[in-house]
């Protein structure tokens, strides 16, 4: 699989691991949609507002498996390569 690459003035961003970028950024998420949930019943007035953000994160713990199932089916289509070692990584 092709890296990603993406130029941002005179830097370089090159994403290797998509399989496990995307499972990084799905965990960044779970744990503001569940932190700005939690702020939000501080105030009665919120609570709706944080319901439905417990409610996304509890869907995003859903897509982590997701992610990492693709990531194994990918694997197996394509043929293990040097660059995507045999790991029991938790992404």
């Amino acid at each position: 699989m092709k890296d990603l690459t993406f130029t941002i003035g005179h830097e370089e961003l090159v994403i290797r691991q998509r399989w496990e970028v995307a499972s990084i950024i799905n965990d960044i998420l779970i744990a503001v949609w569940f932190i700005i949930g939690s702020i939000l019943f501080f105030h009665e007035s919120t609570t709706v507002a944080g319901t439905w953000l417990f409610l996304l994160g509890s869907i995003e713990l859903l897509i982590r498996p997701m992610i990492r199932l693709g990531r194994r089916v990918h694997l197996t289509r394509i043929g293990r390569s040097q660059s995507a070692p045999d790991s029991e990584a938790d992404y």
